[in-house]
């Protein structure tokens, strides 16, 4: 077991050199022995974590009592917490403020790492209870060995006898958690009935067939997360393109888009990859998401685009938010949008509103943007913080679509003798 303890760790980089581990040691037969192997194997124990739940009155007390006594046995520093149960969902509740107090642990420096105690059967419970759930590939990936912000479970291969047969062994005491026989938990069911009725009438090795398909979704997880952008915003693509890509590219792709968007996939099941594959245009309001189609475009955003406040324009200036570059000139530039104005005239830089109009260049008469966004197919989300140019109520240029006729310095540049204000669109790559 120690053999394959240590292999685990090696496989997985759990331990890297010099990195100081705090064992997370509820009581419980899993995380005593993960202290001991972890002492055996020379672990760099840096202390032992408990966290009090309160859920089980003088019981829980006595588990943490439990714990603070094999921590000092073992000259090691004890970290502990507690929190009594809320009114939600118990096991969310608990998992959450664990996992706060043990990250808490590594940002506070007593640790790099964190050590669970999980096993090969709490792998197998696991799957099986995503499978009943109707999960995708991600979720069958069960427990991570190792996560990105330093948790590490070095049993992970280890069944649960084994563990119980090594403390025997060495004689080592733990506690028994009368919780895990409660009914009302469904894990609990999964181990005390679904499982063992698996094991007796299906196939006797079924947690290790469960766990080697954890392993198996474990690391294609990996290796596809491993070309992700670590970058957080919204993500626009084509749907058109999504679409002609095999189904599992695609759903792995639109996961991705979900993932940079939101920061995390919490709350994101496979309906949800299906509804964007096959959306029609509007919009989709998923957990902490907002997906839009608009034409063959869809984009992936934590909230909706909001139009950009209007900006009074002083000139030179650069206006970030716009991307746009202005500034009078004597002559006309040809690397940039030349305008006739009056220096006087106040400009505005703002979005697109409901009802704009204008002519531009080369065209007879006025054209409405929102006709003209509708032919260059601009998606709805663009528009709101479409740069455009104004001056009393008249809009002198629009992103994409040119000056207005009648202030275009080309269109009539025998009869202007002012200055020239020179437009550098700095976002569009173009100077149309």
């Amino acid at each position: 077991m120690i053999d394959r303890v240590l292999a685990s760790v090696a496989r997985h980089g759990m331990l890297p050199r010099g990195a100081r581990v705090v064992v997370a040691v509820s009581g419980g037969a899993d995380s005593v022995c993960l202290l001991h192997i972890l002492r055996e194997i020379g672990g760099n124990v840096a202390g032992v974590a408990h966290f009090n739940h309160k859920l089980r009155g003088e019981e829980s007390d006595e588990d943490e009592r439990f714990a603070a006594a094999l921590a000092s046995r073992l000259d090691l520093p004890f970290y502990r917490s507690q929190a009594p149960p809320g009114a939600g969902n118990v096991e969310q509740e608990a998992r959450r403020d664990r996992r706060d107090f043990f990250l808490g642990l590594i940002r506070d420096g007593a640790c790099e790492r964190i050590a669970l105690g999980h096993t090969r059967d709490d792998q197998a419970e696991t799957v099986l209870f995503r499978i009943l759930r109707g999960s995708g590939l991600a979720g069958l990936a069960g427990i991570h060995p190792v996560t990105g912000d330093g948790f590490v479970r070095p049993l992970i291969e280890v069944s649960r006898e084994e563990v119980r047969d090594f403390l025997r062994s060495r004689g080592i005491g733990w506690r028994e958690d009368s919780s895990n026989r409660d009914s009302r938990f469904a894990r609990n069911r999964i181990r005390a009935g679904l499982l063992p009725q698996l094991r007796r009438e299906w196939n006797p090795r079924i947690d290790e067939a469960l766990a080697q398909l954890a392993d198996l979704a474990f690391e294609e997880e990996r290796w596809w997360r491993s070309g992700a952008s670590p970058v957080r915003g919204a993500v626009e693509m084509s749907l058109d393109e999504l679409k002609a890509m095999p189904r599992a590219i695609a759903r792995r792709t639109v996961r991705a888009a979900m993932e940079r968007a939101k920061g995390d996939l919490r709350g994101i099941e496979f309906q949800h990859v299906e509804e964007v594959l096959g959306m029609k245009p509007g919009k989709l309001r998923l957990p902490g998401l907002v997906v839009t189609r608009s034409f063959s475009w869809v984009r992936f955003g934590a909230a909706e685009v909001r139009a950009i406040e209007p900006v009074q324009v002083i000139i030179p200036g650069t206006y970030d938010s716009f991307s746009i570059r202005l500034e009078m000139r004597e002559t006309p530039d040809p690397g940039c949008v030349n305008l006739k104005v009056e220096q006087a005239a106040p400009l505005v830089l703002r979005g697109w509103r409901p009802g704009d109009h204008y002519r531009p260049v080369g065209k007879s008469r006025d054209q409405k943007l929102k006709e003209m966004f509708q032919l260059a197919r601009i998606p709805s989300w663009r528009r709101a913080a479409w740069p455009i140019l104004e001056s009393e109520g008249k809009i002198l240029w629009a992103r994409g679509f040119g000056p207005a006729a009648e202030f275009n310095v080309a269109a009539g540049l025998d009869r202007w003798n002012g200055p020239v204000l020179g437009i550098w669109d700095l976002g569009n790559g173009s100077q149309t």
